[in-house]
């Protein structure tokens, strides 16, 4: 025992941790569990048993999600969804990252005011009807540019990715300025380069922030064309009793209204979760370094 713990207390400890992680991870995957399956279950399964956690591979069916994948609503829905996605984020972090640089710069005159500034609008929003007025009184009402403008920077990525600015060497910003570099050129060439950690981090911050957004979507776009996928997912859930007024629901199709709920939510869901483990490895360490100030 003394070998990986010093006593039986942090031995007790790390026992209880691990069942509570356990614990929360069974919270997780029992409900994630219980919607694959439905989304296999066939039709007449489905009626018998509505709340089996088990379905015999030999009876699965598929159709749920050929139904879903077919339609040209649910392949326009998931391109507007990726386009918001792709292009939001890397306008977040075109403005987020020189936005933190600069406040990162010690020396940079008036520094304090400006993060009072930003702190303000952290703890006071403008409010609901204002931006409203503003997005409609710029004309971006049915356009895709209305969800990804209002939310271009985030006060709280900004301060997790200034706090890791701040904790790079000073030394290796002070020699590309001996060397005659700009203030964007040591921003491109020596902070860029170091940071693969916490720009992943915080680009999956926004990524899943515009992945998962309907509110904006709703309020913002009127367009059926324009519906993303959580829109169209939150429409598909709600909606049971009415699929076909978003979904060409086949009556003569192999899969329950149920099946196509939970097949549209995996579908949903699965980008993100591609996503993450390949930026897992930076997620810890950008968060870390980008929360404790060195």
């Amino acid at each position: 025992m003394t070998r990986w713990f010093k006593s039986w207390d942090e031995l007790g400890f790390q026992i209880l941790v691990n069942l509570f992680l356990l614990f929360m991870l069974i919270l997780i995957l029992v409900p994630m569990w219980r919607v694959a399956i439905m989304s296999v279950t066939p039709l007449g399964y489905s009626t018998g048993s509505t709340s089996s956690l088990w379905v015999p591979p030999n009876e699965w069916s598929f159709e749920s999600y050929g139904q879903l994948l077919a339609h040209p609503s649910f392949l326009r829905a998931t391109l507007v969804s990726t386009t918001i996605t792709t292009v939001g984020t890397a306008f977040n972090l075109l403005l987020t990252v020189p936005l933190a640089y600069v406040l990162s710069v010690p020396t940079l005159p008036g520094r304090k005011i400006f993060i009072s500034f930003i702190l303000f609008t952290f703890l006071f929003n403008a409010g609901l009807v204002p931006t409203y007025l503003v997005v409609s009184k710029l004309g971006l009402i049915n356009h895709l540019s209305a969800v990804i403008l209002p939310t271009g920077v985030s006060v709280y990525n900004t301060l997790v990715m200034k706090s890791f600015f701040e904790g790079l060497p000073e030394d290796l910003k002070e020699a590309a300025r001996i060397d005659g570099a700009s203030e964007l050129q040591v921003l491109t060439h020596v902070i860029l380069p170091l940071s693969r950690p916490i720009l992943l981090t915080i680009g999956l911050f926004y990524a899943v922030s515009h992945w998962n957004e309907f509110f904006a979507p709703i309020l913002y776009l009127n367009d059926s064309s324009l519906m993303p996928l959580s829109v169209l997912l939150r429409n598909i859930l709600l909606g049971a009793s009415s699929l076909n007024e978003y979904l060409e629901y086949n009556a003569f199709s192999a899969a329950s209204i149920e099946s196509i709920q939970a097949a549209s939510v995996l579908l949903t869901m699965l980008p993100m979760v591609l996503l993450y483990p390949w930026i897992q490895r930076y997620f810890t360490k950008g968060v870390l370094l980008g929360a404790v100030k060195q």
